[in-house]
């Protein structure tokens, strides 16, 4: 009797380890799969889009137009999958809406009405934007090298505009982050040609000289060395471009 007890107790156990295994399986295997880079990238816009509405409904126009700066930069990165998807949602998105919105903010007295009115709108179309990413299958791998670039270069389009402000804080904190995504793309800025690499590499080194490493940057010098870099990188997109117009999307 003993012994058929001991053996029951055996099969109980083996039984519950089995099954536990089983859920451990499932948790740690979820049956989606990572985003694809474009699916993600496009979502990363969305947020500040979020931001821009929260600060109008508060009336805070500051605030909003802060944030409609930070999705301009981070669309500037993405829309290259927005116009390949859908010509007409990237007019509506670039042309229209965000042109509105645009002119409103900079307006002394804007239509808070309509502004309120147009944000959520805009807000409805990302939306669409990422649903119409999302459900169609891949495109061309040359696209995600396209907006790689283009994402990166979003932070080198912010420092002149900062520096013609004399806002060298966000200058600074722009050219930096883009000194730091440069490495996630400076291996395909070299294939695509090492003499723009090189001069890339070489204005990087000055522009960091004259405005992280000077106490009081002179902004002429600074915008000119910033703009010295701008010149090849928007080469190297203009030409990767045109490798994905080349190319089936």
């Amino acid at each position: 009797m003993l012994q058929v007890i001991r053996r029951l107790s055996l099969i109980a156990f083996v039984a519950l380890a089995g099954l536990t295994g089983q859920v451990t399986t499932a948790v740690t295997q979820p049956n989606s799969s990572p985003e694809r880079f474009e699916v993600s990238a496009v979502k990363t816009a969305r947020p500040f889009l979020v931001d821009t509405l929260a600060a109008i409904q508060q009336g805070n126009i500051a605030q909003a137009k802060e944030a409609f700066d930070a999705y301009d930069s981070a669309w500037n990165g993405i829309e290259v999958y927005i116009n390949v998807r859908s010509r007409a949602l990237y007019q509506v998105l670039e042309l229209e809406l965000q042109a509105k919105i645009s002119k409103a903010l900079d307006a002394p007295r804007p239509d808070m009405a309509t502004l309120l009115s147009d944000a959520q709108t805009m807000l409805a179309k990302y939306d669409e934007a990422i649903d119409i990413v999302t459900k169609p299958p891949p495109l061309n791998p040359i696209y995600d090298e396209l907006a790689r670039l283009r994402i990166v270069r979003a932070h080198l389009r912010e420092v002149n505009p900062a520096l013609k402000t004399r806002n060298i804080a966000k200058a600074r904190k722009s050219f930096e982050s883009f000194n730091d995504k440069w490495f996630d793309i400076e291996d395909f800025v070299r294939a695509q040609s090492l003499d723009a690499y090189i001069v890339i590499e070489r204005g990087m080194l000055a522009v960091e000289d004259a405005l992280l490493m000077t106490e009081k940057p002179d902004v002429e010098q600074v915008m000119a060395l910033v703009t010295a870099v701008m010149t090849p990188y928007n080469a190297i997109v203009g030409e990767v471009q045109k490798q994905a117009r080349a190319a089936r999307p």
